[in-house]
């Protein structure tokens, strides 16, 4: 008996196999098969023969350019790392010469996706409010010694314009001085600003009554601004300014601190 050629067998339909075995079995001689069909009278013969079904070929399988960086990228994302722009940066440096949507598709299943309450999302006017907040950098040195280095972040609640500036401390003349030099980088003055409960703002708050720091409101007073507190272990409710405290520290500061040591 006849064994078919693995290259006929991948070449042949599944449809056609059975074609011209229903046609032998009805009695059709092989030049009769081979004029219906198309194909040659050995052709017919080897499949009227055949013990198996036609195979489909194997695919081949497709590689992808992220291949060689996957154990790079999945050891980044076991110590946490999930930001694409950060992990793209760091396999380009390795010869990474692909787009970012291949990246963003391998990542995207290892990302945590915790179960939130639903916020409602809040947008104010143009002019209207400004968020504020600190964010604590880490150990850095500077004038010959470490010091601790934290960025003073606002975020006007319309526009999304962004100010940082970094300091050494978190005192109140710093606060005080930071917020004038966003005034004048924003070229104008929110009417509101909103605050979490840092001591150098917000003295106390409770449900009946909110106490600012006077030296503070008097400074915002001058301005005209309103200081506003958002509610204590509600962070959500100012999150314009606590995404950009986000991107400060895993995307801003990563990056160029990434620069930084290639050099």
């Amino acid at each position: 008996m006849y064994h078919v050629l693995e290259e006929y067998v991948s070449m042949l339909k599944m449809e056609e196999f059975f074609m011209i075995r229903e046609l032998q079995q009805k009695g059709w001689s092989l030049t009769a098969i081979a004029k219906e069909t198309g194909f040659d009278r050995k052709t017919v013969r080897k499949y009227i023969n055949a013990e198996q079904l036609p195979r489909s070929a194997k695919r081949t399988k497709q590689t992808s350019k992220l291949d060689p960086y996957k154990p790079y990228l999945l050891q980044r994302i076991q110590e946490g790392t999930t930001n694409c722009v950060v992990l793209l940066e760091e396999i380009r440096a390795q010869g990474f010469d692909g787009k970012s949507t291949i990246l963003k598709d391998y990542v995207q299943p290892h990302r945590e996706q915790p179960k939130k309450q639903a916020t409602r999302r809040f947008e104010t006017p143009p002019g209207q409010q400004a968020q504020m907040d600190w964010a604590e950098i880490g150990l850095y040195e500077v004038d010959g010694r470490l010091q601790k280095i934290y960025a003073f972040l606002m975020v006007l609640g319309y526009s999304r314009m962004k100010y940082f500036e970094f300091t050494t401390d978190m005192k109140l003349e710093t606060l005080m001085k930071c917020h004038m030099n966003a005034f004048a980088y924003f070229n104008g003055i929110p009417n509101q600003v909103l605050y979490d409960n840092m001591k150098t703002v917000v003295i106390r708050h409770t449900p009946a009554k909110i106490r600012f720091n006077q030296k503070f409101e008097d400074f915002l007073a001058y301005y005209g601004v309103t200081p506003k507190a958002c509610k204590p272990y509600r962070p959500q409710t100012k999150g314009k300014v606590e995404r950009t405290v986000d991107y400060m520290k895993r995307n801003f500061f990563q990056l160029r601190m990434n620069r930084h040591l290639k050099r």
